[in-house]
């Protein structure tokens, strides 16, 4: 396995394997989604001797790791939070502590303190909305609802 440097990573990073120190660990918080159900989040400050980024533990990361540790990440990845790098572990991702020593790290290349201007969105195809090219009282001809011709083929 090969492992990437901090400076390396960038606003589209995947599988990104990487060896960092834990600088700074911040405070627990619950966050609420948008969907309604809430999550337990904590940013540490991660970094090597080329630089520092923000890592996100979720819930049941939070408390394996502290200040001084040294993480081994496997298959991270990077998003952005309102302009800002921020290194994930996903479900499909891990990290653990690892024995190799960091001595010194650069805490002068924040990653993370840079704005990034968000990509846009790929298309996923389709016709770019529900409506399928009209809106829904346009469809089928355009009669309001209860006013439809009988066209014989209800059968009840």
């Amino acid at each position: 396995m090969s492992f990437c440097k901090v400076k390396d990573l960038n606003h589209s990073s995947k599988q990104a394997n990487l060896i960092a120190k834990v600088v700074q660990l911040g405070e627990k918080r619950r966050i609420e989604s948008k969907f309604g159900s809430s999550r337990d989040l904590c940013e540490a400050v991660v970094g090597d001797e080329t630089g520092t980024v923000i890592l996100s533990l979720w819930d049941g990361q939070i408390g394996q790791a502290s200040e001084g540790d040294v993480l081994q990440v496997n298959n991270g990845y990077v998003t952005l939070v309102r302009g800002h790098m921020r290194l994930n572990v996903g479900k499909y991702g891990s990290f653990q502590k690892s024995e190799q020593a960091i001595p010194d790290v650069n805490k002068e290349n924040d990653l993370s303190a840079a704005e990034h201007e968000s990509p846009p969105r790929e298309s996923r195809g389709g016709f770019g909305g529900g409506s399928f090219g009209g809106s829904r009282s346009s469809y089928g001809g355009g009669q309001p609802r209860g006013e439809r011709r009988d066209r014989g083929r209800r059968r009840f």
